[in-house]
């Protein structure tokens, strides 16, 4: 069960920070999603907006924690692990 619970923190970390990042895109600039991720990603931002779009997984992770689910928590702390390194070599 505990590699079951690491693995859906993992899931909830990751889709926790693409929408952030997805409501970052939309509501502060004038592209959609996907021509905000390229453009971005061209002029070098890339790694700022996942940066903000992680802010929704410090609140994942608070609520993971009250609930006291902290081997999910420690899946979200791995997504937030592997977008770092996934964004540094992009």
């Amino acid at each position: 069960m505990t590699k079951k619970d690491i693995l859906i923190g993992f899931v909830i970390g990751i889709l926790a920070s693409v929408l952030g990042s997805y409501l970052f895109i939309t509501l502060f600039t004038n592209f959609s999603f996907i021509s905000g991720i390229q453009i971005m990603k061209s002029e070098g931002k890339l790694g700022k907006i996942m940066t903000l779009g992680s802010i929704l997984d410090l609140i994942a992770f608070a609520i993971l924690l009250k609930l006291n689910k902290e081997i999910m928590a420690r899946g979200v702390v791995l997504a937030v692990i592997s977008i770092a390194i996934l964004t540094f070599f992009a």
